[in-house]
């Protein structure tokens, strides 16, 4: 198969194994150089997100279950431990599945946009990493034109529906008099930049950033109004905020239950809204067990994303039409690469031919030929030599009785019927 692809997703694996198999956007190039290393590998691209993580291939030799080792070896966990949670797909089906997920149709959220930008990035690092070729850089280029279409020709994005727009709607729920709400944002990624827009949009009264970079939450804030401190001034201000949105890169929890505790016993136990959107979690799970903490991660949004799909419905059906072309397209150049050869060795075969007998006419001119009978005899010499084969090969078609043979070779060389 010279196309899989191999992954888990919020629908087949919870967020305590989406979160062990997340790869780490600073050693991302590592593993894809590793992931190539792999008899028979000789692409490979990687995405990882909250909702999942997949691998892209290119190879000619190894099984699936090769490619799933890995994947656990990399993250030192048993086979078994991940083995009940991963989907696979090759060829056709792995091509459909990309446009998919590009397009939103395997998100959380149906037509959610974010998934783009999450795939371009990982074609980016892939690049980068030197690890995607001529197959998988076309299959990329595909994936972003029919993702394209999909937005251009469907309402597939026309309400906004997202995991931020999801966490804003139920923060609004819990809290009606938003306006006089403090909320903090953790991270300064595209995920946050949405919560924090949702959030202005929706009146909020004050907003936090906090970020490990201060220039990149400063530049955040300062959009919405807002305030950017460091992760590490964040003890100091949790406790005056009502919301905690969550959204980083870490590997492991910034955010634990003692440091909620001081936060909650300075507010004098007003309750806290907070969601954890990150994969690894970024909140410590035992914060939820608090006393006025209401505490939700991205799989918890389930039920409010749900209410917001039913406009998306009728837009993922012509979505899912558009993807049945798109997938015959690439798959109609990806079989044509098997003519490559064929077309270049009798492309060969005829320019060496076409070389002979000019070689010969060139050799007549010079013995005083006449130039009208060399131009005869090199054109009635070069079309018995390229005709020779294909007529030995319909005489013998005919004698054996291979009719296929013979419709084929009037289709390969446009041949109108003569008989009439």
């Amino acid at each position: 198969m010279p196309l899989f692809s191999v992954g888990v997703n919020h629908k087949t694996a919870p967020v305590e194994i989406r979160e062990r198999v997340a790869f780490a956007p600073a050693r991302l190039q590592e593993a894809l150089r590793e992931l190539t290393a792999q008899p028979g590998v000789h692409e490979a691209a990687i995405l990882s997100t909250c909702n999942r993580t997949e691998l892209y291939c290119h190879a000619d030799g190894p099984d699936v279950s090769v490619i799933s080792a890995w994947l656990a070896r990399h993250h030192q966990l048993a086979p078994d431990a991940i083995l009940p949670y991963l989907y696979t797909f090759d060829d056709q089906s792995a091509v459909r599945h990309m446009l998919r997920v590009a397009s939103g149709l395997d998100s959380m959220v149906l037509g959610e946009p974010q998934i783009l930008g999450q795939i371009k990035v990982a074609y980016k690092d892939a690049q980068e990493a030197g690890t995607v070729g001529a197959l998988l850089s076309r299959l990329f280029q595909h994936t972003f034109a029919a993702a394209k279409q999909v937005r251009t020709d469907t309402a597939i994005g026309a309400s906004p529906v997202s995991v931020a727009f999801a966490a804003v709607t139920l923060a609004k729920q819990i809290f009606a008099d938003l306006p006089s709400r403090t909320a903090l944002l953790i991270g300064a990624g595209e995920t946050i930049e949405l919560v924090a827009r949702h959030l202005h949009e929706s009146g909020i009264g004050r907003m936090i950033v906090a970020n490990r970079t201060v220039d990149r939450a400063h530049a955040l804030a300062s959009e919405f109004n807002g305030y950017a401190i460091a992760l590490s001034e964040m003890p100091a201000h949790l406790s005056e905020a009502d919301i905690v949105i969550s959204s980083t890169a870490s590997q492991l929890p910034i955010l634990g239950k003692g440091s909620v505790e001081s936060a909650l016993k300075a507010r004098k136990h007003r309750p806290m809204f907070m969601v954890d959107i990150a994969v690894p979690r970024d909140i410590e799970p035992e914060v939820g067990g608090l006393a006025d903490v209401y505490l939700y991660t991205v799989d918890d949004l389930q039920e409010v994303i749900q209410e917001s799909l039913k406009s998306r419905k009728a837009a993922a059906a012509q979505a899912e039409e558009i993807i049945d072309t798109q997938v015959t397209h690439f798959m109609g150049w990806l079989q044509s690469l098997s003519a490559v050869s064929t077309i270049r060795a009798y492309r060969s075969e005829a320019e060496r031919t076409r070389d002979e007998e000019i070689a010969n006419a060139r050799r007549l001119l010079a013995q005083g030929r006449d130039p009208e009978q060399v131009m005869y005899l090199l054109a009635r010499s070069l079309t018995n030599k390229l005709t020779h084969a294909p007529c030995i090969q319909m005489k013998q078609a005919g004698f054996e009785g291979r009719t296929e043979l013979l419709l084929a070779a009037r289709e390969l060389f446009e041949l109108k019927d003569t008989d009439s």
